[in-house]
């Protein structure tokens, strides 16, 4: 049965869509087959690897019109890698959702119909802590937060923290941290600090690998591709293939 882990945090820009795109074309390399859930009404993960964002999606499975296994699409060209895709439709989730009973399950619903043909399931989240990001993390069961070495960054952690606790007591008792992961670090003497300070205060849940800010990456996400595809040499690559190899030993 597929492990389901979020990819959470609700301020924007901290490369977690980069990230999902990234881990999940990284795994896939390494053999493990591998479903990624675009739960983003931007719709990056379904773009970026280029697939068209008017494909029937997550949305049209949470309002009951589709199931999962009739809008799962596959990678051309990672043959293990699939994608759920998402639409600006999920835009008005939150609102639908709260007028739902048992609205917090619609996700999890949806995915508990097909995880088993997974080895993972990963969920890019919307950065925000609305409803339909707690209906992800009551699917999932855990959460990797992609972290900004810098100050301000840090400083919404403590909400989705908060969050992840609250879904923890009340809808899901399993969810678990996954860990947390550096991104978009560069190496200077701020950068260093806060790394520094996130693994004193977090420890052995902090990633040993970091991703630096790469064009390479950029690049990649413009031409619908994970690095892997678009350029095998460049440093993105390696660091996010070495991310799914630590992503995979802690899940042993």
């Amino acid at each position: 049965m597929g492990k389901i882990v979020a990819l959470a945090n609700q301020k924007g820009g901290v490369a977690k869509t980069t990230t999902a795109i990234n881990l999940a074309a990284s795994l896939s390399v390494l053999g493990k087959k591998v479903l990624l859930v675009d739960a983003d009404p931007q719709a990056n993960a379904t773009s970026g690897l280029k697939f068209d964002i008017n494909l029937p999606n997550l949305y049209d499975c949470m309002t009951g019109d589709k199931q999962a296994k009739e809008v799962i699409v596959q990678s051309p060209e990672l043959k293990k890698l699939w994608v759920l895709p998402s639409s600006i439709n999920l835009v008005g989730a939150d609102t639908e959702l709260a007028n739902i009973e048992n609205g917090h399950f619609i996700i999890k619903g949806i995915l508990d119909s097909v995880k088993e043909d997974y080895d993972y399931v990963l969920i890019d989240c919307s950065p925000s802590l609305g409803y339909t990001t707690v209906n992800a993390l009551v699917a999932a069961d855990s959460v990797l937060i992609p972290v900004q070495p810098e100050y301000f960054a840090l400083e919404g952690l403590s909400k989705l923290l908060n969050t992840i606790k609250l879904v923890k007591t009340k809808l899901n008792t399993r969810l678990e941290i996954e860990g947390f992961l550096i991104t978009l670090y560069s190496n200077n003497r701020m950068h260093n600090q806060v790394v520094a300070e996130v693994k004193e205060y977090f420890s052995d849940r902090v990633y040993d690998t970091i991703i630096q800010r790469n064009i390479r990456i950029v690049e990649a996400s413009s031409h619908g591709k994970p690095v892997i595809l678009y350029d095998a040499s460049a440093p993105g690559s390696s660091k996010y293939l070495a991310l799914a190899k630590e992503f995979i030993k802690r899940n042993r």
